[in-house]
């Protein structure tokens, strides 16, 4: 049975899935992490593959950008391909001093601006946004045993890429504080796109899930890697989501 997006049949997918955005990133995985892999999408250019990370059967998912692309993809991989475990392996900005270019960071929780939380509860509650224990604390034990320094936090999930929170002309928050002021006063460490729509179809579908990132750049010290570098590098994190999601 495949989906408009996804030309998998059933039992193609396995039941831990690593997601990246960017489907380069997915075929860079799979080559260099994978043995016996095999393509399973190309709908769209979104890759999909299967293959063993230490003898287990892992799938990396591309997913695009965004939470409305990213949803699509983590629907699906839950409800028609059987996915219990999905880590999310992505990029980030930096936004807290203490967070340096390259460090790896997981997602102990997610807040957001996007109103699918609103949507899911008809703003009865703000529900919050938060990552499996389980794969969270194997997550920080696997980057101890691989002597990754590891930061876990909260992240913020934003619908805009570009957004003027910063801006001298900007938003503003009680005391006189850019958003992003405020936001880094409250202990946020980074800005991505997806995360709170993983934890919050995964906590819907009672699913593990997992956020795990590489500061790629920094808002506040206007820092930068090459799309290169994005698209090859970043190995510290994909060693640890492999590590946690097939850990017992």
């Amino acid at each position: 049975m495949s989906t408009p997006h996804n030309s998998a049949e059933i039992g193609e997918i396995a039941e831990r899935v690593l997601l990246p955005g960017d489907p380069v990133r997915a075929k860079v995985i799979a080559k260099n992490f994978l043995d016996d892999v095999k393509q399973y999408n190309e709908i769209r250019n979104i890759y999909g593959f299967t293959g063993k990370y230490k003898n287990v059967p892992v799938s990396i998912q591309a997913t695009g950008m965004g939470i409305p692309s990213f949803s699509i993809y983590v629907h699906e991989l839950i409800h028609v391909y059987g996915a219990k475990k999905l880590i999310r392996i992505g990029t980030c900005g930096g936004m807290h001093q203490d967070l340096n270019l390259r460090e790896v960071l997981i997602a102990q929780g997610a807040s957001t601006d996007s109103s699918i939380v609103e949507r899911e509860f008809g703003g009865a509650i703000n529900f919050s946004l938060l990552a499996n224990f389980e794969l969270l604390s194997k997550a920080v034990d696997n980057a101890k045993k691989l002597n990754v320094p590891v930061k876990v936090g909260n992240v913020i999930c934003t619908d805009r890429f570009y957004n003027d929170y910063g801006a001298e002309n900007g938003t503003y928050s009680s005391g006189g504080l850019t958003l992003n002021e405020k936001m880094i006063q409250h202990g946020i460490l980074a800005v991505e796109m997806e995360s709170a729509a993983l934890y919050l179809l995964a906590a819907a579908a009672n699913v593990q899930a997992l956020a795990i990132f590489t500061v790629s750049d920094h808002v506040v010290k206007k820092e930068y890697t090459t799309p290169e570098e994005r698209e090859t590098d970043f190995n510290d994190m994909v060693k640890i989501a492999l590590e946690t999601v097939i850990d017992k």
